[in-house]
């Protein structure tokens, strides 16, 4: 299959995960199509709403710093190649591939949701996350707004929010933001993985430019929104080269701390991305390969909690070593911020929980 431009998959194979076919029974004719009517018309976008029962997910991950974490959407337009997330469109029977960043689904009736839940009577405050799975600002954000409507709630409520994003489009509620960043209620995190867009445009083709990035960073951080940054993923011999600069520069932002989560390939992720190497470079994709295997002991992933995110090896220690003399150099770290949660107050007639 030929790379589509402006996405970042070049497969829409099924998952075979769970016994599905390779293709549609009808497909065939797609093999043939291109031949006899010309090129195909270019992949757009569609999206779907969806009406969950719920809004808020929970979780007990020993290594994720949340409880609670709310998606506005289901796939993601942005298209990374590395995205974590792919491989759950195939439990909707769709490809982790192309239609993980092609056919979307937007919930609509988040922040009404949000707000039942919030007024229930046994619920606890902890920190709500946004971005963990999908991005909330990926571009038909512009549209729907749902991300603005559960701000909206948080901020009503007096809520605390953990956001990521790697799009300048989150600058459109730094209204919102700023509100919430009074009562440090809020701490906003900036994904920069390169700062050079000839990668970006090929391993997160429609993410934000990375100078949009720096940008939203600095804007953020002058409007006295609590803002640090992620590398993430840094991919061995694709963009470890810039451990560095990229830190150099997000604090030169105003970011008050950067992370960085190493590239993972769970499931269909792992032939998704041997793919885009293929395409975009040829050169080294046996080496990268090989450097993801040392760093997960022999496999193209590890799951398993506290070693998933930062591997392991030589490889793995050269790479946090790099990143903590960068990141001390840049002057970046300190006291870690603590979002409050006494300040919050159930939304308007919720079952009189005040009496």
């Amino acid at each position: 299959m030929a790379a589509e431009k402006g996405r970042g998959a070049t497969l829409n194979g099924e998952s075979r995960r769970f016994a599905l076919p390779e293709r549609q029974i009808d497909g065939d004719w797609l093999d043939m199509a291109e031949a006899i009517d010309g090129a195909l018309p270019r992949l757009r976008t569609q999206v779907t709403v969806e009406h969950p029962r719920t809004i808020i997910a929970r979780n007990s991950s020993p290594d994720i710093a949340f409880s609670q974490s709310i998606n506005a959407y289901r796939g993601c337009e942005h298209g990374c190649i590395y995205c974590f997330a792919r491989p759950t469109h195939a439990y909707l029977d769709l490809s982790p591939g192309l239609d993980f960043e092609s056919k979307l689904f937007a919930k609509p009736d988040a922040a009404a949701l949000l707000r039942r839940e919030l007024g229930k009577r046994n619920y606890v405050v902890s920190p709500i996350a946004m971005g963990t799975n999908t991005d909330p600002y990926q571009p038909i954000e512009k549209d729907w707004r749902i991300t603005r409507q559960v701000l909206e709630v948080l901020a009503e409520t007096r809520h605390p929010t953990f956001i990521t994003t790697k799009s300048d489009r989150i600058l459109h509620d730094i209204d919102l933001l700023s509100d919430l960043a009074r009562d440090n209620l809020v701490a906003v995190m900036i994904s920069v993985t390169t700062l050079d867009p000839k990668v970006a445009r090929t391993l997160e083709p429609r993410a934000a430019h990375p100078e949009k990035r720096l940008a939203a960073i600095a804007r953020l951080a002058a409007a006295g929104v609590p803002v640090s940054a992620n590398m993430s993923p840094i991919i061995p011999a694709i963009n470890d080269h810039e451990i560095e600069s990229v830190v150099a520069r997000v604090a030169a932002a105003g970011a008050r701390d950067i992370s960085y989560i190493l590239v993972r390939l769970p499931h269909e992720v792992a032939p998704l991305f041997r793919a885009w190497l293929d395409e975009h470079h040829p050169d080294r994709a046996a080496k990268v390969m090989a450097i993801i295997r040392d760093l997960r002991s022999g496999r193209d992933n590890d799951p398993n909690f506290g070693s998933r995110m930062k591997g392991q090896g030589v490889w793995a220690d050269l790479i946090r070593t790099r990143f903590v003399k960068a990141r001390r150099k840049a002057g970046l770290g300190g006291e870690k911020l603590a979002l409050r949660t006494d300040l919050f107050r159930p939304p308007a007639g919720a079952q009189m929980r005040l009496l």
